[in-house]
């Protein structure tokens, strides 16, 4: 078991990571659950895979406490981060009554948890929610922080809030249902805390990816907990992304997000496997530019390949260039005006913001990874 805290002025939460915290959440969110009871049911927002997998267990650990369950339920995937699933859940918590000073459950992935923390940002000016996620991605990455949003005609989660949850419950034994390739996907996020910040947790995922891979406990509880540690630091430093410092969070997303857009945000390429490639990019483009050496950029790309991810562009099959790819990141939300910040790497476990990157190299750079 491990406790972090995240530690926000005048808004602290905890993230405990604990093998079977799903199966006693009555205990573990027992501030959050007060105020229901007597009829009122605890709202949990889940995708219908996560629903089938968990709800009956679910509600019957609430039942052996007095408390009952109410669900709303969402498709699979980044088609639920729409506009009319954020309406027809903002209106459902409404008719349930909610307050203020309730807590919304997100049961599932990041998408489940986007969703869920921008309708508590808005709904009444803002409910709480408590994020129970149930892939390595939520675990390591999206479920703390307070970035929430949806996705639009013009990109991918460029409506949004920051609004921090007030608990989050990490079960590693959840992951035992998740699919292989959503694992590795999960672990992209693992492997981005060692590039831009720790090398010696970088190597040591070098050495234990099967072990986490495989869910061996101990190894995933540390690659866990060590990648919740940082993301909990650097957010406690700038929680809404007005320095650089919270920007290394986006290390090969940049990249990853333009290759995301032009496979149609699909099952094709999953975000995890995006930012996976994004981070091959950022560390090839960095050797580019004379920042780190070829043989630090081939670790990092064989780091990323030993773990089953895609670590080569032109295997994607893509039909378009190098300039289409920089159009998409010209809508990217971190774009500054003209120009825009790229995430590259001084060293292995140090990343930084590049400021100085001219668009038609990037877009050179990337016809050559294309037709490699």
């Amino acid at each position: 078991m491990a406790v972090i805290e995240v530690a926000l002025a005048g808004r602290p939460y905890r993230v405990v990571i604990e093998e079977g915290v799903l199966g006693r959440l009555s205990e573990a969110a027992a501030p959050f659950l007060a105020a229901y009871g007597g009829g009122r049911a605890v709202p949990f927002v889940a995708d219908s895979n996560t629903h089938r997998l968990f709800a009956a267990d679910v509600e019957a650990h609430l039942k052996s406490h007095g408390r009952k369950a109410e669900w709303f339920v969402v498709e699979p995937g980044e088609d639920a981060k729409t506009w009319g699933v954020l309406e027809s859940l903002c209106d459902w918590l409404l008719a349930l009554g909610v307050t203020r000073k309730d807590h919304v459950i997100a049961l599932g992935g990041g998408v489940v948890g986007d969703l869920v923390g921008f309708a508590c940002a808005i709904v009444k000016r803002g409910l709480g929610f408590v994020q129970l996620p149930t892939t390595l991605l939520a675990q390591v990455d999206s479920s703390v922080g307070g970035k929430t949003a949806i996705n639009t005609r013009a990109g991918k989660n460029l409506i949004g809030a920051f609004h921090q949850p007030s608990l989050v419950l990490i079960d590693p034994l959840v992951l035992g249902s998740l699919p292989d390739r959503e694992m590795r996907a999960g672990f992209a996020e693992v492997i981005k805390y060692g590039l831009l910040g720790d090398a010696a947790f970088f190597a040591w995922l070098e050495a234990n990816a099967n072990k986490v891979l495989a869910r061996e406990p101990a190894a995933l509880e540390h690659a866990i907990a060590t990648s919740i540690a940082m993301k909990a630091r650097i957010v406690a430093e700038d929680e809404r992304e007005t320095e650089d410092r919270r920007a290394l969070l986006n290390l090969g997303h940049t990249f990853g997000h333009a290759l995301e857009a032009e496979t149609g945000f699909s099952a094709r390429l999953l975000h995890g496997e995006a930012v996976a490639l994004g981070m091959v990019l950022a560390a090839r483009y960095s050797a580019r530019r004379g920042e780190i050496s070829a043989s630090d950029a081939a670790r990092a790309a064989g780091a990323i390949a030993a773990a089953g991810l895609p670590s080569q562009l032109s295997a994607l099959g893509l039909t378009c260039d190098g300039a289409a790819l920089v159009d998409h990141m010209r809508h990217d939300k971190k774009a500054e005006g003209t120009t825009l910040p790229f995430l590259l790497l001084r060293a292995l476990g140090e990343a930084y913001v590049a400021r100085d990157v001219a668009l038609s190299d990037v877009a050179a750079f990337l016809d050559g990874e294309l037709a490699a």
